[in-house]
């Protein structure tokens, strides 16, 4: 049986990782866009940064946030005992 203290601490630690994530999330949607025209003074393989982080950079950020988001769920898991068996 799992304790309300621990299903209690597992939700916290679980909302402190989602509003991580949230939060990068909102800077690489949001901020990179509203800040392109200065980003572009950056170049990435050739290309302006700006246009680097609409046309593949968020992409690659979204899947490894998937990633680090699975990854670190299923450390949670395991610490509070709520692995699947």
């Amino acid at each position: 049986m799992i304790t309300k203290e621990t299903l209690d601490a597992y939700w916290r630690d679980n909302r402190i990782l989602m509003y991580v994530i949230l939060l990068i999330w909102f800077a690489v949607s949001y901020l990179a866009a509203i800040f392109a025209s200065s980003l572009n003074s950056i170049t990435i393989l050739g290309f302006p940064f700006g246009y680097y982080m609409g046309s593949q950079g968020s992409l690659i950020v979204f899947v490894l946030l998937n990633y680090f988001y699975s990854m670190k769920m299923n450390e949670l898991d395991k610490k509070y005992g709520l692995e699947e068996e």
